[in-house]
């Protein structure tokens, strides 16, 4: 669904905002599908968490970066929609994709409470604007149904923090829990928030309980002192060239890539780039008809 106006006023506003029924229920099929490409079922974990030592390691135990095996995942971090948001929150057509995550959290597997914080000390290497100008926008997609019972982020309306300078990045654990609000809402469900708002992960409240999260962060192109993951670095992962093939010169843009019509397309470039993404469309960017497969 197209994230209305008003949402988007209210990350200015409140500092976050949560929309429900954002993904269409095709799209968070699928995706929670191609979940079990990447992690344990809850139903598997649970049986015997032993064999899954890893996920007691730390909080961020379960972070997995872009790209991921399935298609399914991958097209979430570039839903048109979200595209859209991003373009209106930026008020820019010139945005980038800086960071895509999935994270995963199984009850038990360590205490996953935290004190508030703000995100902004790795999104920037200086800190933002308290006038709200140049922005990032941060998000975090719902693929599993998050209640009060499964580990909820929990934020803190700009109203309450407005008077901490935003140098401090975080607080004393528990000042600010009678203030703090729980993210909580269906599979599908979006919340957006700004890297300067006070929040933090909590501990589910019961067993064999999971939740599963897309983050997924956008800024103004040209804004260097902002940013997370080097995607050239990224690109001998699984899953990047079959990303970069199915995404549309949009979807490709958000990365970095060369739009349509750049000094950057000859025929050189042209014919490499095929041979290194086989069935790729290049025809948007010059090339007379889509890209052949490379010879076996």
């Amino acid at each position: 669904m197209r994230i209305p106006d008003e949402n988007l006023a209210e990350v200015f506003d409140r500092g976050f905002t949560v929309v429900e029924g954002f993904l269409d229920k095709e799209t968070l099929s699928a995706a929670q599908d191609a979940l079990w490409e990447v992690y344990p079922r809850p139903r598997d974990y649970f049986a015997k968490p032993r064999a899954y030592p890893q996920y007691a390691k730390s909080q961020f135990a379960g972070l997995r970066f872009f790209p991921y095996p399935s298609w399914a995942l991958n097209r979430v971090a570039v839903y048109p929609d979200l595209i859209d948001a991003a373009e209106r929150f930026l008020q820019t057509t010139e945005i980038d994709c800086y960071k895509v995550e999935l994270w995963a959290k199984y009850a038990g597997a360590i205490d996953y409470d935290q004190h508030h914080h703000r995100d902004y000390e790795n999104h920037t290497i200086v800190v933002p604007r308290a006038d709200q100008l140049m922005p990032q926008m941060t998000c975090f997609i719902l693929l599993s149904d998050v209640t009060e019972l499964d580990g909820p982020t929990k934020a803190v309306p700009l109203a309450k923090t407005r008077d901490i300078p935003l140098g401090i990045t975080q607080t004393e654990m528990g000042v600010f829990f009678e203030d703090e609000v729980a993210v909580t809402g269906p599979a599908g469900s979006i919340l957006i928030y700004k890297t300067d708002v006070f929040h933090r992960g909590s501990n589910f409240k019961a067993p064999r309980r999971s939740r599963f999260v897309m983050p997924v962060d956008f800024k103004k192109r040209g804004w260097r002192w902002q940013g997370k993951l080097a995607w050239p670095d990224r690109t001998l992962n699984p899953g990047w060239k079959e990303a970069m093939v199915a995404m549309t010169p949009r979807q490709r843009d958000l990365f970095g890539w060369p739009p349509p019509g750049d000094p950057y397309w000859n025929a050189q470039t042209l014919s490499d780039v095929a041979l290194r993404y086989p069935g790729i469309d290049l025809s948007p960017y010059g090339a007379a008809t889509p890209a052949a497969k490379t010879p076996a």
